[in-house]
């Protein structure tokens, strides 16, 4: 997951802080998790997300999905599914205008039927 950050993000300093993530911490079905994202911003033109990077290190590819914004959004929030492989932590990264780079992740959350598989 690590390789996936840094190729998404190179090797600027990433904060944690600013980025809330709200998911169930027991899903019965990896195929689709609901998962909600927000980050403090006042989402000005000055002052806004250019950048949301979701990771899933259990994935199979864990680079699992990425939203650009901008002071148009008004706010920055992102209502969203994914999919989980199997029980694991996600991760959030939120890119700023002023190029700062904020870290969010979750608990641990369980998952009792997991998606993702690769029959290779």
């Amino acid at each position: 997951m690590h390789a996936a950050i840094r190729e998404a993000l190179g090797d600027a300093e990433i904060k944690e802080g600013r980025v809330v993530l709200d998911i169930p911490p027991i899903v019965e079905n990896g195929n689709s998790v609901p998962l909600a994202i927000s980050v403090e911003s006042p989402m000005t033109p000055a002052d806004h997300v250019k950048t949301i990077y979701v990771f899933s290190p259990e994935n199979p590819l864990p680079n699992v999905s990425r939203f650009h914004l901008g002071p148009r959004c008004g706010k920055a929030e992102i209502k969203t599914s994914i999919r989980l492989a199997t029980t694991q932590s996600v991760h959030v990264l939120a890119v700023m205008s002023d190029g700062s780079r904020w870290f969010g992740t979750t608990p641990e959350i369980e998952v009792t039927t997991a998606a993702c598989f690769d029959p290779t």
